[in-house]
């Protein structure tokens, strides 16, 4: 990667090739792409792999889908890829489904892992009123910066489910009061069994979407 790259940390594991963590069904990632400011936008990503698990430092190219007219799905067209990323910081996932934040280098301080993919377009079609492209991923470098025991956390998946149904509270294809329901839920979730991160996470979700409101009213 260039010296947009985050700084190297002496565990940091450099990937030369192919994808830094194992993947199966949907995985959950961020994405940052170069926008034509020189800056790189931060977004959401769900990566599709296919039916058998991808291993670290496998090449196979997988699948990902953008919705509407995105910064990601704008960028993808003119840039042809970006950098993916995995992270267990919910708070950057919040950011990255319903906030618009621009940085200076692709790599986010949070990331455990990161990517550089290229993304060629491969179908696209429209699902109600929404368009929607699908893109197909290859990976071409990246790394593996921290190596974590693996936890059950259900207040962190509750904030991931969280950030899709706040993404599909305006989008004519889903019923408002169902997706306004299941972000109650999931608040419920994370008040229980959350720590500090996912609740601010939480916090994000509710600030920008106002789903509270939304209730009340």
């Amino acid at each position: 990667m260039s010296d947009d790259s985050s700084p190297e940390s002496p565990s940091t594991e450099v990937i030369r090739e192919g994808w830094p963590v194992k993947l199966r069904g949907v995985t959950e990632s961020v994405v940052t792409t170069l926008g034509p400011n020189g800056l790189w936008n931060v977004a959401a990503l769900g990566l599709f792999a296919p039916d058998e698990e991808i291993d670290v430092g496998e090449r196979t190219p997988i699948r990902a889908r953008t919705w509407g007219n995105t910064r990601t799905r704008r960028n993808f067209h003119r840039e042809g890829g970006g950098v993916v990323q995995f992270t267990s910081d919910p708070r950057e996932f919040a950011d990255a489904t319903l906030t618009i934040r621009e940085e200076e280098t692709p790599v986010l301080p949070g990331a455990d892992a990161w990517v550089r993919v290229t993304a060629d377009r491969v179908d696209g079609g429209t699902e109600g009123e929404t368009r929607w492209e699908e893109w197909k991923l290859q990976p071409v470098e990246g790394a593996i910066v921290d190596r974590r025991p693996f936890t059950v956390d259900r207040a962190f998946a509750a904030v991931i489910e969280a950030t899709v149904a706040a993404s599909r509270l305006d989008v004519d294809a889903y019923d408002e009061a169902t997706m306004l329901d299941r972000l109650r839920y999931f608040h419920e979730v994370v008040e229980k069994c959350g720590g500090p991160r996912t609740k601010e996470a939480m916090e994000t979700v509710e600030r920008e979407t106002g789903w509270r409101d939304r209730i009340d009213g």
